[in-house]
This record gives C-alpha cells, structure tokens and sequence, in this order.
C-alpha cells in the first residue's frame, strides 16, 4: 500500500511541476474546487435548468439528484475507507478541505454524475470534456490522489446512468 501511494505521489508531483505554476492554473483549479464543493454549483445548474427549460424540466431534475446522490454516495465511501488526503512533504497543498479524507473524491464524483447528465439531455459529448478538468484540477490542488479522481468519475457516471434509468422508469 505504502508503494502505491508514494507512485501517486510522484504522478502529483510531477503533474503539479508540468502545469501547476502556468498562468491561471491554481486560481482555475480553486474556482472549480469552489464550484463543486458539497456538489453544490451541480445542483444549482440542475435547479437553474428546471426553471427555466420547463420542456427538459424532468431531465435537469435527474442532473440535480445525480450530483447529490453520487455526492452522498462519495462521502459514504470516504467514511468507510478513511483514506487520508496526500501528505508528502514534496505535494503543494493549493486548496482547504472539509475533511482529511480523500478516497474517492467527491468534486470527481460530482462533476462527472452532472457532466454525463447534461450530455445526455443536450445530446452533446461536449459536457463530458469537463469531467478529466476537474479531476486534474484536484490532483493541481494537491488533494487527491488519481485513483481518487478516477473511482470518483467512474462512480459519478454510473450514478448519472442509474438516475436515468430510473427517471425512465417512472
């Protein structure tokens, strides 16, 4: 396990030496961080999209509960796991957290449950570019690991597909 984290050390250390000190990388990466903290900033353009889309009023809903299910979903297994955010003394800490664990990364989670939502209901894979921003942005910040962001997006787009099935359904 030690080995793993010290290999995803490395990939942070050299992601955040690549790109972490170009112009307008942090100060991006913080305002996504603001955006998607507690799913919030997804929830609000579900909101915003249901009233004033009444046509696709039902489809902006499900984005809505995508991010908060795969939101609550993230914190769950964050609980269990307790996976601690990266602590190497070579890693730059760019943003504040709300807890000290970071497996899997909800801001990862999140984004990718509303992104893959609003592909769907646009019928645009444009959306989807979003999802490997954020997650780069949270491995910039120095707050999670990639596997973090990875389980995070894979768990947010089945999260999006599961409330679409769903909203189908009923």
């Amino acid at each position: 396990m030690a080995t793993t984290i010290r290999s995803e050390a490395d990939v942070l250390v050299a992601l955040q030496e690549a790109i972490g000190d170009k112009p307008g990388v942090l100060a991006t990466a913080r305002g996504l961080s603001h955006f998607g903290e507690h799913a919030l900033g997804w929830m609000g353009l579900g909101t915003v999209g249901a009233l004033v889309d009444k046509q696709r009023r039902k489809q902006w809903i499900e984005l809505a509960v995508a991010a908060f299910v795969s939101h609550a979903i993230s914190v769950v297994v964050k609980r269990i796991v307790r996976r601690k955010r990266p602590h190497d003394e070579r890693i730059k800490i760019g943003v504040g957290t709300p807890s000290k664990l970071s497996f899997p990364s909800s801001h990862a989670t999140s984004t990718s449950a509303a992104l893959v939502s609003l592909a769907k209901l646009t019928k645009n894979p444009l959306p989807l570019l979003g999802v490997p921003v954020m997650m780069i942005s949270r491995m910039v910040l120095g707050v999670h690991y990639p596997t973090d962001v990875l389980t995070g997006a894979v768990v947010g787009a089945a999260t999006a597909e599961a409330v679409a099935r769903i909203g189908k359904a009923i």
